[in-house]
């Protein structure tokens, strides 16, 4: 990339010089041209003025001493007779044709290439008779010489500009360059799997804001990826639930050999079955976005709580009581609150005491499911930091599944222990 910038810089400066010389060129030789016919014609007219009294008396003129800057701005200056001999100067013995066309008075000034010099002829007048012809030449070598001096020169400066192109193309190349190869360099570290990646700034607005689009993405795939972590921790704290209720009804089954075998097998399968319900639902949640929810079926869900309830309370000899008092509609993931309620029973199970209480009611624009025991009161404690024994990492998940729905989840009140789950109600219809 720094190659292909800076020969298109390069080129750019080239065409750029290219189109410039061109008219300039053409120019510079039309300068010399007109230069050296003003040149001829201002020495013509210079020694017309002292020699035109001898020529209108008849006499043979006298030209004035030139200096060495003059003799070589004006060239070889000569007078002639009508008749074209050369009466004093430097010239031709006989005049040419732009000297006797010049006796004839048709023009002032009659320039033309006489030889391999370019002449310039001006007719001195007295009244209407010409009485003489001044003429001023140059070698026509002078005026290629000093044409070609000046286009070297020119063709130097564009040499010289493409250089000082091409050095600062390098220099701005390096400076735009840098700051994409930093890019790149950060987008292979975020490959790698390094999501604290960042690339720098460069200044460029246009770079900068490709470079903070970057950083954002490897922040959110940083996030993503540590919340997936976290996620999958928690989920498997949050396995224990079934695990829990199916070891105490195996475990309940052995102490009690007189009874029925086959009700322990039918609770161990619908044990499994919860164990397996779990599974699918913190997969489920952990894959999918947020989207519209269906209404959720409360009696079914507050059924499986039930069963999940008795299944680890009864073989504890605790008790598990529900409640319904006219809870609104809500659309939330089913499997969401199904894991949230699983979490506060286990926590109830595992840390309360006495009868497990579950309440659904309306509290306003929101559903709440109350979940409380009889345990002692936790005053200042914070149930949702994690402890050392582990204690909080599923009340930590419950809450997060809660808030990615758009509810709450709480203590509500620390003696009794009582946890609320705050779901959006839903929007009645419209009316007709």
């Amino acid at each position: 990339m720094r190659r292909r910038i800076t020969s298109l810089t390069v080129l750019a400066a080239l065409v750029a010089t290219m189109l410039f010389a061109l008219p300039l060129g053409l120019a510079v030789w039309q300068y010399y041209h007109d230069d050296a016919k003003g040149d001829l014609e201002r020495a013509a007219d210079a020694v017309a003025l002292v020699v035109a009294p001898d020529l209108n008396a008849g006499r043979t003129p006298v030209l004035p001493p030139l200096g060495e800057e003059d003799d070589e701005a004006e060239g070889d200056v000569g007078v002639y007779a009508p008749d074209g001999r050369l009466l004093a100067g430097h010239g031709p013995a006989v005049a040419g044709p732009v000297e006797l066309q010049a006796a004839k008075a048709t023009a002032d000034v009659v320039i033309g290439l006489e030889g391999d010099e370019i002449a310039l002829a001006v007719p001195v007048v007295s009244g209407a008779r010409v009485t003489g012809v001044v003429r001023a030449a140059l070698p026509e070598s002078v005026l290629p010489l000093r044409i070609v001096l000046t286009w070297l020169a020119m063709v130097g400066l564009a040499g010289a500009t493409t250089g000082v192109s091409w050095l600062l193309a390098r220099r701005f190349t390096t400076r735009l360059v840098r700051p994409l190869e930093d890019l790149a360099a950060a987008a292979g570290r975020l490959g790698d799997g390094d999501f604290t990646a960042r690339s720098p700034r460069a200044g460029i607005a246009e770079i900068d804001r490709v470079g903070e689009t970057l950083d954002a993405t490897a922040a959110r795939i940083g996030e993503t990826l540590e919340r997936e972590r976290a996620f999958s921790a928690e989920a498997s704290h949050q396995l224990r639930t079934p695990l829990t209720g199916l070891r105490l009804q195996l475990e309940a089954a052995l102490e009690t050999p007189s009874a029925d075998p086959y009700a322990a097998i039918r609770a161990g399968i619908a044990s499994a079955d919860r164990l397996e319900r779990t599974i699918e639902d913190l997969l489920s949640l952990g894959r999918e976005r947020r989207a519209p929810r269906a209404e959720l079926n409360l009696g079914a869900l507050l059924e499986e709580v039930r069963q999940a309830g008795e299944a680890l309370l009864k073989p504890q000899g605790r008790a598990l009581r529900i409640v319904r008092e006219d809870p609104p509609p809500a659309h939330v993931a089913a499997a969401a609150v199904r894991q949230v309620l699983g979490v506060l029973l286990d926590n109830a199970v595992t840390h309360g005491r006495g009868t497990v209480t579950v309440v659904a009611r309306d509290a306003g624009d929101a559903l709440a499911i109350d979940v409380a025991d009889e345990g002692p009161d936790l005053g200042e404690t914070d149930p949702f930091a994690t402890a050392p024994a582990g204690h909080g990492i599923g009340l930590r998940l419950a809450r997060g599944l809660a808030e990615a729905e758009g509810g709450r989840l709480r203590l509500s009140r620390p003696g009794p222990p009582t946890f609320t789950l705050l779901l959006p109600a839903a929007e009645p219809p419209a009316p007709a």
